[in-house]
């Protein structure tokens, strides 16, 4: 115990000295929501991926999934790392940097509002910002407390709460800088911890071999697969169908999230794209990879009472913690700190996100024309510790298992953005009216769908497929509307795209001179 708490006195003590030094580097709106634009490579890269990866893939989604789809759970991981991370930042990095600049934007509504010329898409996307950002939120709470009660038997209302005024004291000190430093030293503590404790578990089972061996005698729910013996150990397991469904959304899904996008906003320069894009691929293939690697031997605890409720039920949330149990209290140590600094660097983009969203889009202009900026930077941090209280109070009461809170998150956010992001950065034909029918689609679907679920009649039974149906229905919904709907101005759209047209000089390492 005295290892475990000595672990957590110097993470703490960290965290909140790295936002103390970061306040001096917050001084207006510019460096307090984009670190003045100046952040260089391996941050940016890493402040992508430990907000990419909580206590919700660790805990809820390595459990879940792994216990559902064996070992071929895997492919999430590897589809988070190359099309969540690779491919985003190939497809969105450099334009969103070169685009956002041009608008003058901090955010992803504002984005919105400034390319299509609509002051009431950023008030209507920032509004679905804060609303949905939320039950995210929430799911962080649910997985930590679960193996803070594993690993120091503390109620679950008191870790978040310790984990709430933590994350809140950093963000309002130091903002996006304090962030993205804190993202850093959590992310190399995550990369060494997931290592380890992949280790640990599969030698509590005779190594990596027995391991495996042990989990191709497990036979699978005759409901997925007929009762096929080594359906978890083969190459796409035993539900392909649902399999793909939470690649899409846990790896597409990030191209349309406010606060993972964001961190293209604050890029400093092409070396920084370069680099961060190599780092965050590894990152992603190490972390998430490894994640879902450890959850997919989660059938290996399936004679674990701890892992059951009362009528047989499996709680996915309890099968990661007890798979962890088992472990050296040193172990037990690491994997806290590790838990810890995934949700903690995704916490406090969240909050950080949420915030700048409703005093720059919302109430800047809307409700207050002139507003100076030492005023919003004192209203985005009032609003910082609105929402952590706010999110705290949903989360000592969380309605649902992490995966599905997550599932109505992402689905919503990712199903109503994506589309109208990623298209508006490389075509001047995407319509006003096609953003509005984007929204409608992403949200109206994913609330449309939780409702039925409530009453028992769902449209599809999954939200982790339902948001993945979402997202894609926007890709699709955009470019039809946008056919049939009233273009925008040539000339200033035209205007806007002038900024990939910008020459700037190189060396002849980056690239060959023509004669």
């Amino acid at each position: 115990m005295a290892v475990k708490i000595a672990l957590l006195v110097v993470f703490f003590g960290i965290m909140i000295a790295v936002g103390i030094y970061s306040r001096k580097k917050a001084t207006n709106v510019n460096d307090f929501v984009l670190g003045g634009r100046s952040v260089g490579p391996w941050m940016t890269a890493f402040a992508f991926g430990t907000s990419y990866f909580s206590s919700v893939v660790f805990v809820g989604y390595a459990g879940q999934f792994g216990w559902k789809y064996g070992m071929a759970s895997t492919w999430i991981g590897l589809g988070n790392a190359f099309i969540g991370s690779l491919l985003a930042w190939v497809i969105l990095g450099r334009r969103t940097r070169v685009m956002t600049q041009k608008l003058n934007s901090a955010t992803m509504p504002d984005y919105f509002g400034k390319r299509y010329e609509s002051n009431a898409l950023k008030i209507a996307a920032s509004i679905i910002v804060f609303v949905f950002l939320i039950p995210y939120t929430a799911s962080i709470y649910n997985g930590l407390s679960r193996l803070f009660a594993m690993a120091f038997d503390i109620p679950y209302a008191v870790c978040i709460i310790v984990m709430a005024v933590l994350t809140g004291v950093y963000v309002i000190l130091g903002g996006y800088m304090a962030t993205a430093i804190n993202d850093f030293i959590q992310g190399l503590i995550m990369l060494a911890g997931i290592v380890a404790v992949i280790v640990a578990v599969l030698s509590n089972h005779g190594g990596f071999y027995d391991s495996v061996r042990e989990l191709s005698l497990i036979e699978n729910d005759v409901a997925v697969s007929a009762g096929q013996v080594g359906a978890f150990t083969s190459f796409l397991g035993p539900d392909v169908a649902n399999l793909f469904g939470v690649v899409v959304l846990t790896s597409l899904g990030t191209w349309g999230l406010p606060q993972m996008v964001h961190k293209f906003y604050a890029i400093k320069d092409e070396r920084a794209v370069k680099t961060g894009t190599v780092v965050s691929t590894v990152f992603a293939v190490i972390v998430s990879g490894g994640c879902y690697f450890l959850g997919g031997f989660a059938r290996l605890y399936s004679s674990d009472p701890a892992i059951y409720k009362a009528d047989g039920s499996v709680m996915y949330d309890a099968i990661v913690p007890q798979m962890l149990s088992t472990l050296p209290d040193i172990m037990i140590g690491i994997v806290i700190v590790l838990v810890l600094s995934a949700s903690m660097s995704t916490l406090s983009s969240l909050v950080l996100t949420s915030s700048s969203t409703l005093t720059l889009d919302l109430m800047k202009g809307t409700f207050v024309k002139d507003m100076k900026d030492k005023t919003q930077m004192i209203i985005m941090r009032c609003l910082i510790a609105f929402f952590i209280i706010l999110s705290v109070v949903i989360a000592l009461k969380p309605p649902t298992f992490i995966a599905q809170l997550m599932g109505i998150s992402w689905g919503a956010l990712a199903g109503a953005f994506l589309a109208p992001f990623m298209y508006g950065l490389y075509s001047k034909k995407v319509t006003k009216a096609s953003v509005w029918a984007s929204f409608i689609v992403g949200v109206g679907f994913t609330v449309l769908n939780m409702i039925l679920s409530l009453a028992g009649h769902p449209i599809i039974a999954s939200p982790i497929n339902a948001g993945a149906v979402s997202m894609v229905a926007s890709l699709i919904v955009v470019p039809l509307v946008s056919l049939i709907t009233p273009k925008m101005d040539a000339k200033k759209v035209d205007e806007i795209f002038t900024c990939y047209d910008q020459k700037v000089t190189v060396s002849e390492k980056t690239s060959l001179g023509e004669s």
